[in-house]
């Protein structure tokens, strides 16, 4: 295995940057999510460690080798694209064996390797057939199948599982945690799925605008978002946002006035607080609210309820009794609070 080390990188294309001063470190058997929105950079991250995107400035290291400047056939790693990329004149068995079979590998080798690859993905069953002949969760595996049997230390992972539907997604995505599992590999996988970056990562890099704006473990990433950005990005629904100022150690805004505690650095600045839906409490505290829409989803119920003019994202119990335009009050535990200042977006010290 190798750990991958991304230091002060810096891409554009053309005149528009790319990469902003990049430098992210994944440990040896990771397993490294690049989350964020199209158009972020977390491709041209992934493509840059590949060696399939040359940088304008930075280094990168994969183990105790510098390969900033190599070609990515000599820079150890396997890769797994968005489209699969699987040749459709080729049948499973062919499509596996394709990276042994461009290295010269013996073919006794090829044969096990790609028996054992197939194996680790179910697909035994399948190794003859052609890729017309399989469905789009087939055709991931055998992406995947091919990327392993070569042994590499590392594994790339562009989007595999963006053309899936919803329910092979969640089957694929249990099937690639239990393959790292089981592998070891040291692996980085971008998606703009928050559900697929919590599900399946050891850590998150979360990107915006060819940055990183914060590094974490999921739920740390979740509960303690850096940013503004980060909460509403993270998580389903979306951190709830309130904006206000503190007036005579209360917390005032457009329909609310709360004995909220007053963090640090809140005087003379106008502030955000951040609190989850499944964080608000119905029935007790002192937010006043309407209920606005009533979404029933099967183990719980989402509620949007109005403060003021600011919809709020509210779950309740699939059993509570709670009806479009009821008057409502909602409490929250104070130490489930994030503040960020409204200007910058950014978390106060806490």
């Amino acid at each position: 295995m190798a750990s991958i080390s991304v230091d002060h990188v810096v891409k554009s294309f053309g005149k528009t940057p790319a990469l902003r001063d990049v430098s992210l470190d994944t440990r040896d058997g990771e397993f490294m999510v690049l989350l964020g929105p199209s158009g972020c950079g977390k491709t041209t991250l992934l493509r840059t460690i590949a060696g399939l995107e040359r940088i304008d400035s930075g280094r990168v290291r994969i183990g105790d080798r510098d390969v900033t400047y190599l070609p990515p056939r000599d820079r150890d790693i396997a890769m797994v694209f968005q489209s699969y990329a699987v040749f459709p004149h080729m049948t499973v068995a062919q499509n596996i064996g394709f990276g042994l079979r461009m290295h010269r590998r013996p073919p006794t080798e090829i044969r096990s390797r790609v028996r054992d690859g197939a194996a680790l993905l179910g697909l035994v069953p399948f190794l003859d057939r052609f890729p017309a002949e399989l469905s789009g969760g087939q055709r991931q595996r055998v992406a995947v199948a091919r990327a392993i049997v070569m042994d590499a230390p590392v594994l790339l992972m562009d989007e595999p599982l963006s053309n899936l539907d919803a329910l092979l997604r969640l089957q694929a995505r249990a099937d690639l945690k239990r393959l790292h599992r089981e592998v070891k590999r040291t692996t980085i996988y971008v998606t703009h799925d928050q559900v697929e970056a919590m599900s399946m990562g050891d850590r998150i890099a979360v990107m915006r605008d060819g940055m990183i704006v914060q590094l974490g473990r999921p739920m740390e990433i979740y509960d303690r978002p850096a940013t503004q950005f980060v909460g509403s990005f993270i998580g389903s629904p979306p951190m709830n946002f309130l904006r206000g100022t503190f007036r005579d150690d209360r917390f005032v805004g457009e329909g609310f006035d709360l004995a909220f505690p007053k963090p640090a650095d809140a005087d003379h600045r106008s502030l955000l607080v951040g609190v989850r839906a499944e964080h608000l409490v119905l029935g007790s505290g002192e937010i006043p609210a309407r209920v606005a829409v009533v979404e029933p989803l099967g183990a719980h119920t989402l509620l949007t309820a109005m403060v003021g003019t600011t919809p709020v994202k509210v779950q309740v119990p699939i059993d509570t009794p709670v009806q479009p335009d009821d008057e409502i009050r909602l409490g929250v535990d104070p130490a489930l609070l994030r503040w960020m200042d409204e200007g910058t977006g950014a978390a106060l010290p806490s």
